[in-house]
C-alpha cells in the first residue's frame, strides 16, 4: 500500500482526536457557526473511506499500519475489509450530521465547545474500534467508547438521573469490558496471533480448542453488555439522559453497534458451532420482544425509540448466531437500515422537543404544517423502520422473513418472534414518525415552528439515504452489502434482494407483520395500559435490581473497610508480616523444599563473631528498653552490626548505603520522638505479645529457610555476565553496581527516590507540629454516604 495512503489513513482515523482539541476555541470564537467547520473533518474521513469502495467491492482488503510493541507483536494497525468499511463509512457520515445537529441543538449552551469535544472522541473511540487490526488496539478503543459515553450521558452532570445514567453504563459496559479483555487474552493464546486479519481466516483453531467455550462465554459478555442484550439491556433507555444528539449518534453507528461488530467480526472463527447457535438466537430473540414491548408502555418519544434499539440489537444478535443461509445477509441489510431510520428519529424527537417543549407522544399533533420538512423526514424514516417500500427497511425485513421461514421447529419459534417484534416496531414507528404530525394540534409549551437548516438537515439526508439505497439496490448491494455479507461469512455471499418482494411466504408474513403493526398502533393506549400494569405485576426489573446491587456493594464495602482498615497500625504491621510468614512457610513445608539444617562455619573469623554478637545484644536491647527512645538506639545497633558484616564480606557500596539509611533513621526518629510522650515503652498485654512475638519469629525463620534454599541452588551468573559485558558498552561505566541502581534500574532507583522523599515530607510535618497544639478538625459533609455510615468510628 503506498505511503500516501497509509498516511491519509492514520490521519483519518485521528482526525476526530484532533478536532476534539479544536472544537472548545472554535465555538467559543465562532459560536454556532463552528460546527460546519468542526463537520468538515468528519466528513474528510467519510470521504477518504468512500474512496475504498471500488477496492472493497472487488474483493481485497486495505491493512496498514505502525509498530507500537514489537515484543509483544504489538501494532498500531488497521484492516478494512466490507465490514469495517461499512461502520466506517457509518460513524463518520452520520457523525458528520450529528456534529451540524450538535450546533443547532446545543446553540447558546455555556459549554457547547466541551459537549463537541467529548462527541468527536465518542466518534474516534467507535471508529478505533471497527478498523483496528490489533487485539489489544481494539480493546483499548473498546474502553474508550465507555469512558467517552460516559462523559457525554454525563453531561448535564447538576442532574441525578444524568449521574446515575453515565455510572450504570460505565459500571455495565466497563464490566463487560474486563470479560472481552480475558476473552482477548484467551484468543491470542489459543490462536498465536494478535491480528485480526490473520485470525478471521484461521479456519477452526479457536472452535477445536478444549478454551472454544470459556472464550466464547467471555466474548458474549462483553459484546452483550455493549449492545444491550437480555439482562444487561436496561442500562440503554437510560442512556436518553444524555442530550438528543448523543442519543441519536449513541443508537445509530456507534456504542451499542460495537457488539453486533465484534459478533460480526469473529464470527468466521467463533460461529457455526451448537453453543454460538444457541446462546445468541435465544437471548437476541427474548432481548428482541422485551425492547419492543417495553417500547409500547412508553410515551416518551425518546424512550419509544430508546427501547425500539434494545429490541433491533435483539434481532440482529439473533440473526447473526440463526445459522441460516441467508440470515448473516439480512443482518447486514437491517444493521444499515437501523442506523438510517433511527439516527434520523432520533433527530426528529430532538427537533420535536426543542421547538415545542415536551417529547410527551399524549401532547403532540398536527405539527405537518408549522414543520413541513421534519415531517417529511420524520415520516420516510418512519416507514422504513415500519419495513414499508419503498425503503431500505423494506428489503431489510423481506430479507429476514426469507432467511427465517423454514418447517423445522426452532425456524417457525424465531419467525415468530421476528413477526412479533417487527410488528410492535411498526406501530411505534407510526406512533413515533406519523402521529405527532396528524389529527389536533394541542397547546405545547412553545409555539411549534421549523427547525433551522442544522436540525432538519440531518434527518433529511439520513430518510434519503435510506430511500435511494433501496431504489438503487443493485448499486447499493455490489458496493456495501456484498462485500459486507463475505466479511462476516469469510466466503462469496451474494445479496440480492430488491424492491420486488420474495413471492410465497416471506411476503405473507410481511403483510401480517404490517396487518398486525397497524392493528397495535390503533390501539396504542389500550396496548400501553395493559403493558404497563403487566410490568407492574411482575414487579422490580434489572433496572432497578442494578440499584440493589450497588447499594450492597457500597454496604459490603464499607463493612470490610471497618475490619481490614479500622485506621491502626498496629493492625496492618500485624496482618501484613502474618501473610508474609504464611507466604514463605507454607510453601517450604507443603511442597517438601526445606533446605538441609545447616552447619556452624569451620572457618567463622573472631571480629565476624564479635559483630553477630553486638546485633544479638542490640536485638536484646531493644526487647528490653524501658522508653521508645532507647529501643530506636538500641535498633541502631543492629543496623550499624550488619553494615560492618556487609564490609567484611565485600560489599562495600551495600555497606555505606546501610550506615547512611541507618544515621537517618536514628537521627529522624529521634527528632519525631522528641515530640511524642516516649513512655511507656510497651502498652501491650501478655497475650499479644506472645502474638506479635511468634509472628516475628515465624517471618524470620521464613526469610532464614529461603535465602537456606536459595544458595543451595547452582549460582546461575547470566546477569552478571550481562551487566559486566553491557555496563561499559551501554551506559559508559566502570561502576557496575552502580550502573545497575542509576541506569539499568533507573525507573526503579527514581520511585524509591519519590517514596524517601514524600517520608521525609511527611516527617517534617510531624516534626513542625507544636507540642499541645490542636489538630484541625476534618470538615463534616452531611452528603457524605461514608462519613455518615462512620459517625462514632474512634
Amino acid at each position: 500500500m503506498a505511503f500516501g495512503v497509509t498516511s491519509l489513513t492514520f490521519i483519518a482515523l485521528f482526525s476526530p482526536f484532533l478536532a476534539a482539541l479544536l472544537a472548545p476555541p472554535l465555538v467559543g470564537k465562532l459560536g454556532v457557526k463552528a460546527a460546519w467547520l468542526l463537520a468538515l473533518i468528519p466528513a474528510f474521513a467519510f470521504v477518504h473511506f468512500l474512496g475504498f469502495l471500488p477496492e472493497i467491492a472487488a474483493g481485497e482488503v486495505v491493512t496498514g499500519g505502525y509498530v507500537w510493541v514489537p515484543s509483544f507483536n504489538l501494532s498500531f494497525s488497521w484492516f478494512i475489509d466490507g465490514l469495517s468499511l461499512t461502520f466506517a463509512l457509518l460513524i463518520t457520515g452520520i457523525g458528520t450530521l450529528i456534529v451540524l445537529y450538535a450546533g443547532g441543538y446545543m446553540a447558546g449552551h455555556p459549554q457547547q465547545g466541551r459537549f463537541l469535544a467529548f462527541l468527536f472522541l465518542f466518534m474516534g473511540a467507535m471508529l478505533g474500534i471497527v478498523v483496528s487490526d490489533s487485539l489489544m488496539m481494539l480493546f483499548v478503543y473498546w474502553e474508550l467508547t465507555s469512558i467517552t459515553s460516559f462523559l457525554l450521558m454525563g453531561f448535564d452532570h447538576e442532574r441525578e438521573a444524568s449521574r446515575r445514567a453515565a455510572l450504570q453504563a460505565l459500571v455495565v459496559t466497563g464490566g463487560g469490558g474486563l470479560a472481552l479483555l480475558a476473552g482477548l487474552i484467551f484468543i491470542w493464546n489459543m490462536s498465536g496471533t494478535t491480528q485480526l486479519s490473520l485470525l478471521v481466516h484461521g479456519g477452526d483453531v479457536l472452535r477445536q480448542s478444549p478454551f472454544y467455550f470459556a472464550a466464547l462465554l467471555l466474548v458474549l459478555g462483553g459484546a452483550f453488555t455493549k449492545s444491550a442484550q437480555f439482562p444487561f439491556h436496561f442500562w440503554l433507555p437510560n442512556a436518553m439522559e444524555a442530550p438528543t444528539p448523543v442519543s441519536a449518534y449513541l443508537h445509530s453507528a456507534t456504542m451499542v453497534k460495537a457488539g453486533v461488530y465484534l459478533l460480526m467480526r469473529l464470527n468466521p472463527v467463533l460461529g457455526d458451532t451448537a453453543a454460538w447457535q444457541i446462546l445468541l438466537p435465544f437471548f437476541g430473540g427474548l432481548t428482541m420482544l422485551i425492547g419492543a414491548l417495553m417500547a409500547i408502555r412508553q410515551t416518551d418519544l425518546k424512550l419509544m425509540l430508546a427501547y425500539t434499539t434494545v429490541s433491533s440489537l435483539g434481532l440482529l444478535v439473533m440473526l447473526i448466531g440463526f445459522g441460516s443461509e441467508h440470515a448473516l445477509e439480512a443482518a447486514v441489510l437491517y444493521l444499515v437500515a437501523h442506523s438510517l431510520f433511527k439516527g434520523a428519529l432520533f433527530m426528529v424527537a430532538g427537533i420535536i422537543d426543542h421547538e415545542t417543549g415536551t417529547r410527551d407522544v399524549r401532547q403532540l399533533g398536527g405539527l405537518r404544517k408549522a414543520m413541513p420538512i421534519t415531517f417529511v423526514a420524520a415520516l420516510a424514516a418512519a416507514l422504513s423502520m415500519a419495513g414499508l417500500p419503498p425503503f431500505l427497511g423494506f428489503l431489510a425485513k423481506e430479507e429476514i422473513y426469507y432467511a427465517l421461514a423454514h418447517a423445522n421447529p426452532r425456524a417457525i419459534l424465531f419467525t415468530g418472534v421476528a413477526v412479533i417484534g417487527n410488528a410492535l416496531m411498526l406501530a411505534i414507528a407510526l406512533a413515533v414518525g406519523l402521529k405527532p404530525f396528524i389529527g389536533i394540534t394541542p397547546r405545547t409549551p412553545k409555539m411549534a415552528h421549523e427547525a433551522p437548516v442544522l436540525l432538519w438537515l440531518g434527518p433529511a439526508v439520513l430518510a434519503l439515504s435510506g430511500l435511494l439505497a433501496a431504489v438503487f439496490s443493485s448499486s447499493f448491494h455490489s458496493a456495501v452489502s456484498t462485500p459486507m455479507a463475505t466479511a462476516i461469512a469469510d466466503e462469496p455471499r451474494m445479496v440480492d434482494i430488491s424492491l420486488v418482494p420474495h413471492i410465497g411466504i416471506p411476503l405473507a408474513l410481511s403483510l401480517f407483520t404490517i396487518g398486525l403493526g397497524i392493528m397495535i398502533f390503533t390501539m396504542l393506549g389500550t396496548a400501553r395500559s395493559l403493558m404497563d400494569r403487566t410490568l407492574r405485576a411482575i414487579g422490580p426489573g434489572p433496572d432497578k435490581g442494578f440499584d440493589a446491587f450497588i447499594s450492597a456493594l457500597v454496604r459490603i464495602s464499607f463493612v470490610l473497610t471497618r475490619v481490614l482498615q479500622p485506621g491502626r497500625l498496629e493492625f496492618y504491621i500485624t496482618a501484613t508480616c502474618a501473610m508474609i510468614a504464611v507466604a514463605l512457610l507454607v510453601p517450604l513445608f507443603v511442597y517438601g523444599e526445606l533446605p538441609a539444617m545447616p552447619t556452624w562455619p569451620q572457618d567463622a573469623q573472631i571480629h565476624e563473631l564479635t559483630f553477630i554478637a553486638i546485633a544479638v545484644i542490640g536485638l536484646i536491647a531493644v526487647l528490653m528498653a524501658a522508653s521508645r527512645l532507647t529501643a530506636i538506639i538500641a535498633l541502631g545497633i543492629q543496623g550499624f552490626a550488619v553494615a560492618v558484616l556487609f564490609l567484611l564480606f565485600g560489599a562495600p557500596d551495600l555497606s555505606f548505603t546501610q550506615f547512611m539509611v541507618e544515621t537517618l533513621s536514628v537521627v529522624i526518629l529521634t527528632l519525631v520522638m522528641t515530640r511524642l510522650r516516649l513512655s511507656p515503652s510497651d502498652h501491650r498485654g501478655l497475650g499479644q505479645k506472645l502474638l506479635d512475638g511468634t509472628i516475628a519469629i515465624a517471618c524470620g525463620t521464613g526469610f532464614a529457610l529461603m535465602l537456606l534454599k536459595s544458595t543451595e541452588q547452582s549460582f546461575d551468573n547470566s546477569l552478571t555476565a550481562f551487566f559486566n559485558a553491557y555496563s561499559k558498552i551501554i551506559a559508559h561505566g566502570n561502576n557496575v553496581v552502580n550502573i545497575i541502581i542509576v541506569d539499568f534500574r533507573g525507573t526503579d532507583t527514581l520511585g524509591e527516590i519519590a517514596v524517601v522523599m514524600i517520608t521525609a515530607l511527611a516527617v517534617l510535618a510531624l516534626i513542625r507540629i507544636r507540642p499541645g497544639a490542636p489538630l484541625r478538625p476534618r470538615d463534616n459533609n452531611p452528603d457524605d454516604e461514608y462519613e455518615r455510615a462512620g459517625k462514632g468510628r474512634a
